[in-house]
Formats: structure tokens, C-alpha cells, sequence
């Protein structure tokens, strides 16, 4: 009878034991747990103060809460702050081509090849200028001679006529007559032909017999179509009032038309 009490006072102070062992197993949980859940709650905590909070719409019944200045941007926190580096990063070690210049250099052509397009230059220079000068002397040379070739030729056309007006033969005065018209036109054509008949018997009645020759002929003006030429003559004069081959000068001042493409006498003065 004692033993079974014995071992129900064993039981009961084991039981107690085991009781105040689950007591102590679940207060150590029950802190593990609470320590859990603290840390959770700083966790949310510091999400709560890095994220603004979203608040709820306004009931259209409350009036609309007076907002909040925004935070002044000037004064950025700590938090928005970039990390301060401690050491800046040495720019002089930084290498040369890393820290190019505002205004590049314009690279400059090696000597050598500069003068040779110093030389290009001038020698395309001084060939248009060759060019040029040729073509000016061309164009001047072609000038200076048509001009020289028109002289020329007025000149030739003005002695021709005044040889005919000096050279007579009563024994051919019709022809020598007729001659003269033909290298005539204008004015002096008209004149001459009109008084050609008394002319003509003048020179065979008095027995007329004269030989012309140019001494000297210079155009005084001159166009395209005609020409004032001066011109110096002599003559030696037979006649039957006895004349014996007498000289005779005259000076005259021929004026020269171009009729299609000849040159004719239109006007001829004695000049004194």
C-alpha cells in the first residue's frame, strides 16, 4: 500500500515536472515568436517611412483635408543624397586622349606638299593668264588686220580712180571717159556722166594727151563702207596749145563707197 503511494507521488511530481517544462518550451516559443513578429513590424516600419502613404479617397460628406506644403526640393534629405566618396578620383591620372580639347588643331599639310600646290596654283595662274594674253593678242592681231586689209583696200580703190581722172588720150576718150564712170557712183558718177559729151570733145579738140601717177595716198577716215582718202598725184600734160609733157600737180580728197563688192570714187575735191 505505501509503494503505490510512493509511486503516485512520483507520477504527480514528474507530471509537474513535465508541466513546468512545456510551461518554460512554450514562454521560449511564445518570446521566439513575439521577437519574430517585432521584427516584422520594424521591417514594415521602415517601408512605411520610405514609401508615402496612399490615403484614402475623401468622403464627398467630410470636407477635403487641407493638403500639406510639398517638401522643399532645395533641401534634398539624406536619404535622396547620393553616397559622399570619401577620395574623388584623381583627374590628372587620367590618360591624354581622354580629355580632348575644345577647338582641334587643323592638322597642317607637310611642307612638301604644300609647295607643290603653291606651284600647282601658280603654274594654272600663269597659264590662264597666257591664255588670256594669247586671246587678247588674237583677237587684237585679227582686228589690226582687217583694219590694215580695209585701209588697204580703200586706199587701192582711191588711187585707181584718181589715175583714171589724170591718165587721158584724145585719141581714146570715149574710153578713157568711160573708165572713169565706171569706177565712180553717187554723186560724182552723176556730175561727170552728165557733162561726159563735152568733156570727151574738150579733149579731142585740144588734143589732150595726159599721164597720171600716184605719189602718195593716206585714208583720213574710215568705216566699214567707206573712206575719206587723201591723195597726191602728178601728171604730165601734152596738148596742142603747146604743152609739151608739162608736170602738173594735184592734191585731192577722194571719198570711197562700197557698192556691193566693189569700191567706187562718190566724191572728189582739189584740196588747195
Amino acid at each position: 500500500m505505501e509503494l503505490e503511494e510512493h509511486d503516485t507521488d512520483t507520477l504527480q511530481l514528474e507530471a509537474l515536472e513535465a508541466e513546468q517544462e512545456a510551461i518554460a518550451a512554450e514562454a521560449v516559443a511564445e518570446a521566439a515568436r513575439a521577437r519574430a513578429r517585432a521584427a516584422r513590424l520594424r521591417r514594415r516600419a521602415a517601408t512605411a517611412e520610405r514609401t508615402p502613404a496612399v490615403s484614402p479617397p475623401n468622403d464627398p460628406l467630410e470636407p477635403a483635408p487641407t493638403p500639406e506644403p510639398p517638401p522643399e526640393l532645395d533641401k534634398p534629405s539624406e536619404l535622396d543624397m547620393p553616397p559622399k566618396l570619401d577620395v574623388l578620383p584623381e583627374l590628372d591620372v587620367l590618360p591624354e586622349l581622354d580629355k580632348p580639347s575644345a577647338i582641334e588643331p587643323v592638322p597642317k599639310a607637310p611642307p612638301r606638299r604644300r609647295r607643290r600646290r603653291i606651284l600647282v596654283t601658280a603654274a594654272a595662274l600663269v597659264l590662264i593668264a597666257a591664255l588670256g594674253t594669247s586671246g587678247y593678242l588674237t583677237w587684237h592681231h585679227r582686228n589690226t588686220s582687217t583694219e590694215a586689209d580695209r585701209t588697204a583696200e580703200f586706199a587701192a580703190a582711191a588711187e585707181q580712180g584718181v589715175v583714171a581722172l589724170t591718165s587721158l588720150d584724145f585719141n581714146q576718150a570715149d574710153q578713157d571717159v568711160r573708165r572713169v564712170l565706171d569706177l565712180s557712183t553717187g554723186a560724182f558718177r552723176s556730175d561727170f556722166e552728165s557733162r561726159a559729151t563735152d568733156f570727151t570733145t574738150v579733149i579731142e579738140q585740144s588734143k589732150v594727151a595726159t599721164a597720171g601717177r600716184v605719189t602718195a595716198a593716206a585714208v583720213e577716215s574710215m568705216t566699214e563702207d567707206s573712206a575719206v582718202v587723201l591723195v597726191a598725184a602728178t601728171s604730165q600734160v601734152t596738148n596742142s596749145a603747146g604743152a609739151q609733157q608739162e608736170p602738173r600737180t594735184w592734191r585731192l580728197s577722194v571719198t570711197v563707197t562700197r557698192e556691193g563688192d566693189q569700191l567706187k570714187m562718190s566724191k572728189v575735191e582739189f584740196v588747195p
